[in-house]
């Protein structure tokens, strides 16, 4: 075991000033480390929505009925909040989970030699997203669950998942130029699905805030259209990005392209018609909890797949571990 040295006062003080620095001069993390790390902050960015979706499902929006604090005289639930004042509460416990977990991502990152800038402004964006997003979440609950925050709570959490999903790509590349694997034709298409992702999610939180699932058994606001109309425009603009995505792998298929766009396009394929078979039964069922928490995650699961997709049209030299092992010498040897 190598002997750890004693910390001076002048250790003690570059700490202070920059602690990101004194860690990364004394530790270099392996490169799995990195990638482990920064796919932490992806798991925990939807788990967090996961487990937001869980609050408004129960009814426990306003379990905690003011904000930082749970109540105006106590930091914490209390016994007489029930269930409800547990739920809201350990859902914002769970971003400080997050806050560790994306922490976790920018010191790996910061640590790694040679230090990649690129990666640690990643996780940087991801921390300062979580920090916005957490005040948002706030005003939320101050102004009663009003819909349109709501859905911009939503909407600011998958611009979370997108940032944690380009840096855990990241981390598996090296910051060489990046070379197209297609042409410009697919890559159109695949912005094209992109743009109607994002326009389904945001239409997605649209039939959310018109939907019965309030937040709270309280009076709670609710966007004064149809939800079963605009349900319907969802599912529309579910089939359009099915129809894309179809289409995508057909094109990849009939130019010949590189296995790792096609193998990410049938995922995403397969993660499409999951999701469309319980979109269209939660809505036959006249949306159980249990399906629509499922529906939230599945959303998630789709904006990454679609990321992925989006991410795998052009490469970079991979990084490569350095991985402990007998030497070559050695295994002749043995042999």
């Amino acid at each position: 075991m190598e002997r750890v040295p004693n910390l001076t006062r002048a250790d003690a003080v570059s700490a202070a000033r920059n602690p990101l620095a004194f860690i990364a001069a004394r530790w270099t993390p392996h490169p799995r480390t990195v990638q482990r790390a920064a796919l932490a902050a992806l798991v925990m960015s939807v788990v967090i929505v996961v487990t937001g979706g869980a609050v408004r499902l129960t009814g426990s929006g306003l379990g905690c009925p003011t904000w930082p604090t749970c109540t105006d005289d106590s930091l914490t639930t209390t016994r007489a909040m029930g269930v409800h004042g547990v739920i809201e509460f350990g859902n914002r416990m769970l971003t400080y989970v997050l806050c560790a977990a994306v922490g976790w991502a920018i010191i790996a990152a910061r640590s790694q030699k040679p230090w990649r800038r690129s990666l640690t402004r990643l996780g940087w964006a991801q921390f300062w997203v979580v920090m916005g997003n957490a005040v948002l979440g706030g005003i939320v609950v101050l102004v009663g669950l009003n819909p349109y925050t709501v859905a911009a709570h939503f909407l600011l959490s998958s611009a979370l998942i997108a940032v944690a999903t380009v840096m855990w790509q990241r981390t598996r590349e090296s910051d060489a130029a990046p070379r197209p694997l297609v042409g410009t034709a697919v890559q159109q298409l695949v912005w094209f699905l992109v743009a109607a992702t994002l326009l389904l999610i945001a239409v997605g939180t649209v039939v959310t805030g018109a939907g019965p699932h309030a937040g709270d058994s309280k009076e709670v606001a609710r966007i004064p259209i149809d939800w079963e109309t605009v349900a319907k425009l969802h599912a529309v603009l579910a089939w359009i990005v099915v129809t894309l995505t179809f289409a995508l792998w057909f094109v990849l298929k009939a130019v010949d392209a590189p296995k790792d766009p096609l193998h990410r396009t049938r995922d995403l394929f397969l993660i499409l018609l999951g999701q469309g078979v319980i979109g269209y039964v939660q809505y036959f069922t006249h949306l159980p909890e249990l399906l629509v928490g499922l529906h939230m995650l599945g959303s998630s699961l789709v904006w990454i797949g679609v990321l992925r997709v989006l991410l795998s049209l052009r490469e970079r030299p991979e990084v490569v571990a350095d991985l402990p092992g007998p030497s070559a010498e050695a295994a002749l040897t043995k042999a």
